[in-house]
């Protein structure tokens, strides 16, 4: 068996309602706007759905399937597998998973490509070749990886995109009647307003946990006065509250107070989780599989284990791939406690799937097919590829 073809597929498209929901102002982006800010957070969002597939395909017809986190810019992912990982996978054997891993990983490695789009790309290619392993040995990828310690996945319902306390309240009760254990508020919007947007969500949902995402909007001083709030407040955890490159800061904030500080979502790689943990930087490891692959991903959860943190896998505007591969990866880890289930995207991440996931606001189910245990409606991605 050799890898006979990599194919990527650029996916650019509108949705209904634009991921974190409307602006501040109650405006909705506009599909035509390109990509923007939305402050007080720095980073550039779209107002489309943006990802990155890519079909690995052997020469008895096999395939696999990955995809990459890539909510900007996708087609520059595209690029790198199309110019450099594909031609260096294609007449290889793909079930020797790690060794290509180990191979994609040394091309450009010395050159600091561990992080950033080539890691994106990485990670895609990853996540398609354990899925062609898995259907190779007919066999789950959770099973590959040792086995499942869960088939039924908690979750977290990600974000309750309302411009107004009224409204996310009123999105905490409604899921709440569904069953929800726990919300994550999209924060960092200043250390009074985030505490009434907890305190109005907690009084209209009592007894549901609430996890905090500051979108690494604050300082030290404001992350620890916000960070002992939530303490007396028994929050769930608190996200990303300091610039994404202060270790340092963040170890600091972990050692003054009680709520677990969750990190990852900006780590792609063993070392970069590796600082972070051997300096209690964190108290909750969050890896996104679809920017570390499923291969990074286990080590990165057996570093976390010998530092006895849980792992908590990061997911936002993925398709039906990456949740799949998300799941397969949370299900292997023993102490990965929820997963992040995000209410406005998961419908279109359907969409390429044949038969859908069992996932809700209580959580997921872990498919059980070989390899990533989800089919791909080739056709829906080349016409969403077509259409991007």
């Amino acid at each position: 068996m050799r890898i006979a073809q990599v194919t990527t597929y650029v996916i650019k498209q509108p949705t209904e309602s634009a991921y974190l929901g409307k602006l501040d102002d109650g405006t909705s982006p506009r599909a035509d706007d390109g990509y923007f800010v939305r402050p007080p957070w720095r980073s550039l969002y779209s107002p489309h759905m943006e990802t990155l597939l890519v079909c690995v395909t052997t020469d008895d017809g096999l395939e696999g399937w990955g995809e990459a986190l890539a909510p900007v810019g996708p087609e520059v992912v595209a690029a790198i597998i199309d110019r450099m990982l594909g031609p260096w996978l294609t007449g290889r054997d793909p079930r020797a998973v790690r060794p290509l891993w180990d191979g994609m990983r040394d091309l450009m490695r010395e050159r600091g490509h561990l992080v950033g789009h080539q890691a994106d790309a990485l990670a895609a290619l990853d996540i398609a070749l354990w899925d062609l392993a898995g259907k190779a040995f007919d066999l789950p990828v959770a099973q590959l990886l040792g086995g499942a310690y869960r088939t039924e996945i908690p979750a977290y319902v990600s974000g309750l995109p309302e411009p107004t306390d009224e409204g996310r309240a009123r999105l905490a009760a409604d899921w709440a009647s569904q069953g929800a254990f726990a919300v994550k508020l999209a924060a960092g919007k200043g250390v009074d307003e985030d505490l009434a947007t907890f305190d109005a969500v907690a009084a209209a949902a009592p007894g549901v946990r609430i996890a905090v995402d500051a979108h690494w909007a604050y300082s030290l001083a404001e992350a620890l006065e916000l960070g002992h709030e939530l303490d007396r407040r028994r929050a769930l955890f608190f996200e990303a509250p300091l610039a994404p490159e202060d270790t340092d800061g963040h170890r600091e904030l972990a050692s003054r107070i009680t709520t677990p500080v969750a990190v990852g979502e900006s780590l792609r790689n063993r070392y970069e989780f590796r600082d972070w943990l051997s300096r209690r930087a964190l108290g909750l490891a969050q890896p996104d599989v679809a920017r570390t692959g499923i291969t990074e991903a286990m080590t990165i959860a057996a570093l976390a284990e010998a530092h006895h943190v849980p792992v908590a896998c990061h997911h936002s505007v993925g398709l039906g791939v990456a949740l799949a591969a998300g799941l397969h990866v949370s299900a292997a880890v023993a102490d990965s406690p929820y997963f992040e289930f995000q209410p406005t995207t998961v419908p279109f991440a359907q969409r390429i799937l044949r038969k859908p996931l069992g996932a809700g606001p209580t959580g997921f189910t872990l498919p059980d097919g070989p390899g990533l245990g989800v089919e791909i409606d080739r056709e829906t991605v080349t016409d969403l590829a077509k259409e991007s």
